[in-house]
């Protein structure tokens, strides 16, 4: 069985180039679900992404929290909607980013916990849902906020998939004062190992995870963070990539945990191919030294 599925966002017209590059894994984009897409639309996809290993989902960009009831009402209505559309194309994996916190204690934990119970009523059969990580405290998503989440959910199959240059910038502290190259040199190998290793912890049937790398720029005294093509920005590939590579060796496939590893890539479009192949590739190269 290969170390792991590895892969990128596709509509339906550039299925055919992912499955041509070799890449193992394919994820349904949030726009797809947020245009009106009739049913056959994801029966086509599932059918014309039957040779990849895995297929993922990534859900609307629509809250988990809301102070207005009616807005949470049609936010879990949609997404539970796509839900319904990823069973259709066999998705494996829909993954939720949170949202804004909106009372900035433990209700925003609370509230979250609730609304994905009601989201994910009745589909639990179908797929795993994961729990998008985020990159500053006004937003939720840090991970042991997830962890809390999780725990008051208590489902098998909610889970975390870490948006990995959103970790960096959260625990580098980068979020607050916006200094890229001193964030990078506090993303060592040994950052990115404790990393994977508290994501191990809170991941059920599926270690999930997300990479791109990012500069940013600052709105007011928020820090936005803009995905750049990989090479152009951070953090710096190579002590991730070592990481990740002992990581899945050493901790998961030596120690043979019942789990697949998942990496998307979720850089910008225009250069998503290349960036993919060149990510697994530095991964990989370094993936031998591990093997035995």
């Amino acid at each position: 069985m290969p170390i792991f599925d590895w892969g990128t966002y596709n509509g339906i017209s550039t299925l055919k180039i992912a499955e041509l590059l070799g890449t193992r894994l394919t994820e349904i984009p949030p726009r797809i679900f947020m245009k009106r897409v009739e049913e056959a639309y994801f029966k086509m996809y599932g059918e014309r992404a039957k040779d990849f290993t895995t297929i993922t989902a990534h859900a609307p960009y629509y809250s988990l929290i809301s102070r207005d009831k009616e807005v949470m009402k049609r936010s879990i209505r949609a997404i539970r909607r796509a839900i319904e559309l990823s069973a259709l194309a066999g998705v494996e994996v829909f993954n939720m980013h949170i949202g804004v916190k909106a009372y900035g204690d433990t209700r925003d934990l609370e509230i979250v916990a609730e609304n994905v119970k009601k989201i994910i009523q009745g589909f639990e059969d179908k797929m795993y849902f994961s729990l998008e990580t985020s990159y500053a405290p006004w937003l939720i998503g840090s991970i042991d906020e997830i962890r809390t989440i999780i725990e008051l959910i208590g489902s098998e199959r909610v889970i975390i998939s870490p948006q990995l240059e959103n970790v960096f910038m959260y625990e580098t502290g980068l979020h607050s004062h916006g200094r890229f190259e001193s964030a990078n040199k506090k993303a060592t190998k040994d950052f990115w190992l404790k990393v994977f290793k508290q994501v191990l912890e809170l991941s059920k049937g599926y270690f999930s995870l997300r990479f791109s790398q990012i500069t940013g720029i600052f709105l007011g005294n928020k820090l936005l963070k803009k995905r750049v093509p990989l090479g152009k920005g951070y953090p710096d590939l190579g002590p991730f990539a070592d990481a990740l590579a002992e990581f899945m060796v050493k901790e998961i496939h030596e120690k043979n945990l019942p789990i697949e590893i998942h990496l998307i890539y979720t850089g910008p479009m225009v250069t998503k191919f290349q960036d993919t192949v060149t990510l697994y590739s530095e991964i990989m190269k370094r993936v031998f030294l591990y093997l035995e």
